[in-house]
């Protein structure tokens, strides 16, 4: 087996790392070329995934043709406001042998597309390779320090699951399949809003009720707008949904947490982002959510509350109350 990944971030970085290891021959592209340098010194991606180093099965690129040239498996880990022109660059370049693979967790600004969704469009001009999403619980620096972590890979086509988790699950990383393209993908993509909303409660100083209310709501959000897109309702009850959800919410490693909690404590979003070297998808997610959301006539209001602080400039304290003081209801987990 030979595999590509495109996005040399944290989680690009140690997925080549997790896939060296494993003694299959990776190139890692590094859009960067700083950075790419750096990581071709050291042989560790000192910016965005320090104290890992790479084992010899792993080459570096800066020139993506060479990168996907004769591998089998492509895996594509960079932030969803890229992956059009990325996607656009790499759809000449496909083998209809090669499997793609995404690791990104976002929905399209414009399009309000999943990248699976996507990635066929863009891809369909020549031909739609098999794709598969892998998701759930995964912190890039525990991945990269070989902690015990479960994801699953999710496709149409389950012989494309089957084979890839046959290839890269170990005695430490341990990968499920199933065929909820969907459920996967808009969980995966969602639970980054849940967490900045987690985070604005760490930053106001609430305490663990509040952060297992928003959980346990937010999934109930989460799976409203999947079942009625197409996916399982049962899919948000394991690892791409309540799984990640707890980790991002909790996990200190969470950017999209890290963000909630500065907004919490006052900061402008601007502020925030401006210091962060790696992206928060659950900022864009937040906008993409709010126009779906309305779209598909269903109400999420931890999302809106989160949208109306993110791009309204709503006071979080007023966004909770406004949570809080709702119309009471009897609760619906579907």
């Amino acid at each position: 087996m030979r595999a590509s990944v495109i996005g040399g971030g944290s989680w690009g970085s140690a997925m080549a790392l997790h896939l060296g290891r494993l003694d299959i021959n990776t190139k890692l592209w590094i859009r960067e070329k700083d950075v790419y340098e750096n990581t071709l010194r050291y042989r560790q991606n000192k910016t965005f995934l320090p104290g890992s180093v790479f084992p010899a099965s792993v080459s570096f690129y800066n020139n993506i043709k060479e990168t996907i040239v004769d591998t089998d498996f492509l895996f594509i880990a960079i932030p969803s406001k890229y992956c059009p022109s990325i996607y656009k660059l790499l759809a000449p370049l496909l083998s209809p042998r090669q499997l793609i693979i995404s690791l990104t967790k976002g929905i399209e600004k414009n399009s309000l597309k999943r990248m699976s969704e996507l990635m066929e469009d863009i891809f369909s001009s020549d031909f739609i390779p098999k794709i598969a999403i892998l998701s759930g619980p995964s912190f890039a620096r525990e991945v990269a320090e070989s902690h015990p972590t479960a994801v699953v890979i999710a496709s149409k086509d389950l012989k494309t699951s089957r084979l890839i988790q046959q290839n890269i699950s170990n005695e430490y990383f341990r990968a499920y399949t199933t065929d909820d393209v969907t459920g996967v993908e808009i969980a995966g993509a969602l639970k980054n809003i849940i967490a900045i909303s987690a985070g604005i409660c760490d930053g106001l100083e609430f305490g663990s009720n509040s952060i297992a209310a928003l959980i346990t709501r937010g999934i109930a959000e989460i799976s409203r707008l999947g079942v009625k897109l197409g996916a399982r309702h049962e899919t948000f009850s394991g690892l791409a949904g309540i799984g990640d959800l707890v980790l991002t919410c909790t996990g200190k490693l969470s950017r999209n947490r890290y963000v909630g909690f500065e907004l919490g404590k006052g900061k402008s979003l601007d502020q925030i982002v401006s210091k962060m070297n790696m992206v928060a998808e659950g900022v864009t997610t937040t906008l993409s959510t709010h126009h779906l959301s309305k779209r598909e006539n269903i109400e999420m209001p931890i999302c809106e509350e989160v949208y109306q602080i993110l791009y309204k400039n709503k006071d979080p304290r007023t966004a909770l109350q406004d949570l809080m003081t709702r119309k009471l209801k009897h609760e619906n987990i579907s």
